[in-house]
């Protein structure tokens, strides 16, 4: 398996590798995490994030479905609210090529605006699975990746690792192919939340946020010929012009289901539940210097939202902090 396509789904790119870096033992391992992709981008990249460095934002409002409500006592489940998106491609290169395999998984980050003044998010991406079910994990492979450039071992620790982490495997081996748009793109929340309605009912569920227009993706031929940055212009032109929508799904998790761990797909025999409709229809001006100071948060919830136990979404807040903190002092 060559190490390219590799690195083409583990949120890292081999295209502008640097020397590798040697990590002190005390660091926590969310800031080793943001160090590997750092050192897999070929940065630092002053001002970017260490992954999905490469995004644009759009506005547009968020309306409950009738549903809603019956899952979540959550503000933004009971009547419309003003959102705020980022869409991106994995890797911290600021200029990676839209259709290039290394952009991939694609992201898409919401924040919600509630009346209070509070916000709340969901960070999710293209592919319906994490390729590890720990940060700990998550190192050893983009270590192991960071380790098999130049290597001529055979096998390359990035294969001995995908060799012993079946989910891993079928990470890297799930095809990913480039979207007509951003419009035509699903995203799914890889880690389970837990929701409560006024009554007090509770039930674990996973976003999913299809889009209204289908999902549509180019041929491989046409994927070789898109301009650079097409989907990042595709997007901003389709809100001027008319709104672009999702529907905004929760998948029910039953009893026996694993609600802690981000490799296991549930069935689509589960229940899945209308939230809402996000609506897109304004661009954000001059997007790449409004993102700068923002970080999206899976954890900023509100009330009737509570994380589950997942060790892959308590790690996520600590690095994209660490990143966070490294883009704003430059």
């Amino acid at each position: 398996m060559k190490i390219q396509a590799l690195v083409a789904v583990l949120f890292a790119t081999a295209l502008t590798v640097s020397s590798p870096s040697v990590f002190a033992e005390e660091k926590p391992v969310t800031e080793q995490l943001v160090d590997t992709l750092t050192t897999l981008s070929g940065g630092p990249h002053a001002g970017y994030r260490a992954n999905h460095a490469k995004g644009v934002m759009v506005e547009g409002t968020f309306t409950p479905s009738a549903q809603a409500a019956s899952v979540s006592k959550a503000t933004h489940f009971q009547k419309a609210t003003p959102v705020l998106v980022r869409y991106s491609n994995a890797t911290g290169v600021p200029n990676i090529p839209d259709a290039n395999g290394n952009a991939f998984p694609k992201g898409i980050a919401i924040r919600f605006q509630l009346p209070d003044g509070t916000a709340t998010d969901i960070v999710s991406i293209s592919v319906n699975a994490f390729p590890t079910a720990t940060p700990e994990d998550f190192l050893g492979l983009l270590n192991a990746v960071r380790d098999s450039q130049g290597s001529t071992a055979k096998p390359s620790p990035v294969e001995q690792f995908l060799g012993s982490h079946p989910a891993a495997l079928k990470f890297v081996t799930t095809p990913k192919p480039a979207p007509v748009s951003f419009a035509t793109q699903p995203f799914y929340g890889v880690n389970a939340f837990e929701f409560t309605n006024a009554a007090g009912k509770t039930v674990f569920g996973r976003y999913q946020i299809v889009p209204v227009a289908g999902a549509k993706f180019l041929s491989q031929e046409a994927a070789d010929k898109a301009a650079p940055d097409y989907l990042m212009t595709d997007i901003v032109e389709r809100v001027k012009t008319g709104a672009v929508q999702y529907k905004l799904l929760l998948q029910l998790a039953e009893a026996g289901d694993e609600v802690n761990n981000a490799t296991v797909v549930w069935p689509d025999s589960r229940k899945v539940i209308e939230l809402g409709t996000l609506t897109l229809n304004k661009a954000v001006a001059d997007s790449k210097a409004a993102e700068k100071p923002i970080m999206f948060n899976p954890l900023q919830l509100t009330d009737g939202i509570a994380p589950s136990k997942d060790p892959i979404l308590l790690a996520r807040p600590a690095a994209y902090a660490v990143s966070y903190g490294r883009r704003l002092a430059h």
